[in-house]
């Protein structure tokens, strides 16, 4: 189709009308924010501050204090006045699946990968109005989704992709069914493994492909499966899927590139073998036994930590998944125990798959940590405790600066709740209703102050 110089400017001046809104409100935006009269949780301690202002300017924390403060020159100050509220670090869920919390498996081993990034871009939204500014993104195929989110096209979270989790033959993350096989070796691509959900690995070379793929792709971090799990349809619990000397493969591979290895592990030999290889964090670990909790101490080894509890609320999982999940539940209880006796460094998420209703009680969960910790305590666990795990991907890390405090020079990932969490630590399930403003990265994304 051939177009004139003039007909091609027309063309433009009209889709410039289209995206002006868009253009005028960037420009107006104010170049800083003001929050005037809060108490602040910073990410650590057990009481708020006493009535204080706190500066944003650009995507940081500029200044903190307990006098007023005056406007920077030549800026213009949008002022959120706090009436006394508790000003707090926005929230971090360390295992979250962003492409798959709310999307039903059903859904995703059979759609187009457009229609998948179109539904996790809706979840990504609501994740964000949870007050869950940040995410560690626990395998799936995030990549577009986050550079959506990073330039401003969608609203959504701060990601730090692991891109595909890679596993094994009938080890968790394998969805093909039994018809499937054999597989041919060097043959063609299951579905999971076309779309970036899941990757097969069954030796050290394949292994160090497929970890080199996601690095290409832009993850900040790798997972590996390294025992049976929950969800999926062929690996039983008590099952150790890699050998040592394939995990060495994924920690030498994310050493190169100056980040880490994460595993999933439920049992003491699958976390060993994970900690042998030179893993540094265990995701889950619900039934670890004693010498294992003894040795991540020792080792300095995180502990990814999920609140899997009997609750009422089962997820839409198969009878024999079902039984799974309840092995993992009973041990939530000791795990926790264990954590606690050897000062494990314990780091909070979720790992909420395939339902919109368990999506939807993010913060629910994060509150149901005060079964066992203090409010304080899992404050701090979901700020700056997580804050600091995701510094482990080094020069990998996507979003450079201090994540998960309310500290000058941090960057600017806010939450005003109405009420004190550190007296209530149910404001956190219910955000609709307490959170009255939520930041990420200096911009307001939602404003109900006074």
């Amino acid at each position: 189709m051939h177009f004139t110089r003039r007909a091609l400017s027309t063309a433009l001046l009209a889709l410039g009308g289209l995206w002006s809104p868009l253009a005028s409100a960037q420009e107006q935006a104010p170049g800083a924010v003001l929050f005037e009269n809060v108490r602040v949780f910073n990410g650590s301690g057990d009481r708020l501050s006493a009535p204080s202002n706190v500066l944003v300017v650009g995507d940081v924390i500029k200044t903190i204090s307990a006098t007023p403060i005056a406007d920077p020159p030549g800026v213009a100050v949008q002022r959120i006045r706090g009436g006394g509220r508790t000003l707090m670090p926005g929230l971090i869920d360390n295992h979250w699946h962003t492409m798959m919390a709310a999307t039903p498996l059903p859904t995703l081993l059979d759609a187009n990968l457009g229609y998948l990034n179109l539904l996790a871009a809706a979840q990504a939204h609501a994740t964000l109005m949870r007050g869950f500014t940040t995410v560690r993104d626990l395998g799936g195929p995030s990549f577009a989704l986050k550079r959506a989110i990073d330039e401003g096209l969608v609203p959504g979270p701060r990601i730090y992709p692991s891109g595909a989790m890679i596993t094994i033959t009938g080890g968790h993350g394998d969805f093909r069914s039994t018809s499937e096989l054999p597989r041919q070796l060097g043959g063609p691509l299951t579905h999971a493994e076309l779309i970036g959900g899941s990757m097969i690995a069954d030796s050290p070379d394949e292994v160090r492909v497929r970890a080199r793929e996601q690095f290409m792709l832009g993850a900040s971090q790798i997972k590996l499966t390294a025992g049976g799990g929950v969800a999926s349809p062929h690996s039983p619990l008590d099952i150790s899927t890699f050998d040592e000397d394939e995990l060495k493969a994924a920690v030498r591979a994310a050493s190169n590139w100056g980040t880490y290895v994460a595993t999933h592990a439920y049992t003491p030999a699958a976390i060993q073998l994970a900690i042998a290889a030179g893993v540094k964090v265990i995701e889950h670990g619900h039934l670890m036994d004693e010498p294992t909790a003894r040795l991540m101490a020792e080792k300095g080894i995180w502990l990814s930590f999920q609140p899997f509890t009997d609750d009422g609320h089962t997820p839409p999982l198969a009878p024999a998944n079902l039984a799974r999940l309840k092995q993992v539940q009973a041990g939530t209880e000791r795990t926790v125990e264990l954590a606690r006796k050897y000062k494990i460094k314990t780091a909070f998420g979720t790992d909420v798959l395939f339902s919109p209703a368990g999506a939807a009680r993010q913060g629910e969960l994060l509150v149901t940590m005060g079964r066992w910790y203090s409010a304080p305590e899992v404050l701090a666990m979901a700020t700056a405790t997580n804050g600091q795990l995701l510094k482990l991907s080094g020069p990998r890390d996507p979003y450079p600066g201090k994540l998960g405090v309310v500290e000058e020079g941090a960057l600017a990932d806010l939450l005003l709740v109405d009420g004190d969490p550190l007296a209530r630590l149910q404001l956190l399930a219910e955000a609709d209703k307490n959170f009255l403003v939520i930041m990420k990265n200096g911009k307001v994304f939602k404003n109900r102050g006074p």
